[in-house]
């Protein structure tokens, strides 16, 4: 049986050559009546090459006008109903390719506008630097990050950059989701998130806030930082006007999983190491395909006035993020960066690190056993949670390695399996 879509085709074709026939009935007794009607001369009466077939088609044209005499009889139908009937199918066409040529220009329209870069997001995990290079971006070069925000911490005395209202919203995702901050989120599910916004399940009084804010035209260059938008990122890729630019910024695994245990309570080593490889893993994946920038806490602190600016330029030149109002100088540097403690701290980690077992090599990268001692001797641990602890620094040494080497950017990366 034919579908609908073949039937309305071949009705098409029926119509538009009956048409043709109509048309060509007064062409032929028209040029019988020529042909009798020339006059004579040179060449009347000469013989000239008989028309292969002339005979042929002369019968077949004539059979078919008989044919369509009797339709037209049968079913009713005149020449100025044919006519009818076809620019009525014409019209219907247009206006079917009119409707088709709008949707197109939309989609076109809306690409464009995706291609501008009003601002862009800071992507990283929790305890990794993102707050630092946030505050020199913003107070040191005026990108535009708007409020309220977080107030500073004893964790944090210089201030987090983070809008309330997006850590709020995004909160609210995770929670639907049965996860938090730090819990679950590798389960997250953007498609699922959009789909409560929009049933109402999910509350997106604090989003309208914060879209306000970042899809006026007026607030760029903006700036947008929540590690957890590493997890919703592709939620509010589909409720911003244009697409926004990525800075991705990562720091060595064991420092943030002890930081965090510092600050959290009853948040061990193992968790702080898996955490770490799902932000950093998804922050990767989730941005794929937008316009990426790429740098390191440890790139900031080694030299950060040096570093930002490079940031800052990529932004602009490579990305199509507007130039920032002001440039960075030393003073706001050292506003959030102690260079001479940095670089004593760091100059003692190498000393020791350089004393330690090597455990494994990624290209020029090599991982030292800093991990044994983070171990407490007469902890309940059994054996299996330390092969556990030790399994899960080797693998997020191999992509704190692969961070540094570039390969953890690039497409079809291997990520880790986790239990």
């Amino acid at each position: 049986s034919f579908g609908l879509h073949t039937t309305f085709c071949i009705g098409c074709f029926f119509v538009l050559y009956i048409l043709v026939l109509v048309c060509l009935v007064p062409m032929l007794d028209q040029a019988d009546q020529l042909s009798a009607s020339l006059p004579s001369g040179p060449l009347h009466g000469a013989h000239l090459p008989h028309a292969p077939g002339q005979e042929k088609i002369a019968k077949a044209a004539s059979v078919m006008r008989e044919r369509l005499r009797k339709l037209r009889k049968g079913k009713g139908v005149s020449d100025e109903s044919l006519l009818e009937a076809a620019e009525a199918e014409f019209e219907v066409l247009q206006a079917q390719k009119k409707e088709r040529n709008k949707k197109q220009d939309t989609g076109k329209l809306r690409a464009a506008a995706k291609k501008e870069k009003a601002g862009f997001v800071v992507l990283g995990m929790h305890r990794s630097g993102t707050s630092m290079l946030s505050g020199l971006l913003v107070t040191g070069m005026g990108y535009n990050v708007g409020g309220p925000l977080i107030g500073p911490s004893f964790d944090n005395e210089k201030g987090f950059f983070e809008r309330i209202d997006v850590v709020l919203q995004n909160d609210e995702f995770l929670s639907h989701q049965n996860m938090g901050w730090s819990w679950n989120v590798r389960e997250y599910d953007y498609k699922l998130a959009l789909k409560q916004k929009r049933s109402g399940v999910v509350k997106f009084k604090e989003g309208e806030k914060a879209l306000r804010f970042l899809n006026d035209p007026s607030n760029a260059p903006w700036l947008q930082k929540d590690p957890r938008m590493s997890i919703a990122l592709k939620t509010w890729l589909e409720l911003l006007n244009t697409e926004p630019a990525v800075v991705f910024t990562y720091r060595h695994p064991l420092e943030v999983a002890m930081s965090l245990k510092k600050r959290e309570d009853n948040f061990s080593p193992l968790h702080g190491l898996r955490i770490w490889i799902v932000y950093n893993q998804r922050a990767i994946e989730n941005s794929a395909g937008l316009c990426r920038v790429f740098t390191s806490n440890e790139a900031v602190l080694s030299n950060p006035l040096e570093e930002i600016e490079r940031v800052s330029k990529e932004l602009t030149q490579k990305c199509g993020v507007p130039s920032p109002p002001k440039s960075l100088t030393e003073e706001d540097v050292d506003k959030f960066v102690d260079a001479a403690l940095v670089h004593n701290k760091n100059k003692a980690k190498d000393a020791a690190a350089a004393q330690r077992k090597l455990l494994a090599t990624h290209g020029d990268c090599e991982v030292r056993d800093e991990i044994s001692d983070k171990i407490e001797d007469g902890s309940d641990e059994d054996a299996a949670d330390k092969d556990a602890l030790v399994d899960m620094y080797l693998k997020a040494m191999k992509i704190y390695c692969d961070f540094k080497s570039g390969e953890a950017y690039k497409d079809r990366y291997e990520w880790p399996s986790l239990p």
